[in-house]
């Protein structure tokens, strides 16, 4: 059975990113997640036994609030990275999943990798965490750090870039 304070922190997960549904069964316990314009709507947990029918109830849950436009201000520093991304002689390490990203192996341990780092192939430089899983996320060229585009602890989508690289 899936615990009240599971369910909100995927809750909370799902509206920080822009994933629009999420399915999850585990022992016969069935999950199911929506977002829709009003907000966030969870369907209930349902346990099936061998001889009962599905039954899933709507639960109510906060509406998402809308996010403000972002000022020009604060706009500048994406539009920044996404200029270097353009450039055609950086490789971008992308996040492989959804999750936390963690540039250190432990909170008191240094970065795997900073700002002028040189990584190989298989060099380890960074962790995202996803479902309670560190996963271990190594660079796939052989080159330069050029700039880190993600903080410590933020949530990253599938496919965002996390590192640029100057390629040797």
């Amino acid at each position: 059975m899936f615990k009240l304070n599971e369910i909100r922190e995927l809750v909370r997960l799902l509206d920080e990113t822009s994933i629009a549904e999420f399915n999850y069964e585990i022992e016969g316990a069935k999950l199911s997640i929506k977002k829709t314009t009003e907000g966030v709507q969870v369907l209930a947990p349902v346990v099936q036994a061998v001889q009962a029918a599905p039954v899933a109830a709507p639960v109510a849950v906060a509406p998402v609030q809308e996010a403000a436009p972002a000022p020009a201000a604060a706009a500048a520093p994406a539009e920044a990275a996404a200029q270097k991304a353009v450039d055609p002689s950086l490789h971008k390490i992308v996040s492989p999943m959804v999750g936390t990203f963690y540039s250190s192996p432990a909170p008191d341990a240094d970065a795997y990798v900073k700002a002028n780092a040189r990584v190989e192939e298989k060099t380890i430089v960074c962790i995202v965490e996803a479902m309670k899983l560190m996963n271990e996320i190594e660079a796939d060229v052989r080159g330069e750090i050029v700039e880190v585009l993600v903080e410590n602890g933020q949530l990253v989508e599938y496919g965002q870039p996390l590192f640029l690289v100057k390629v040797d």
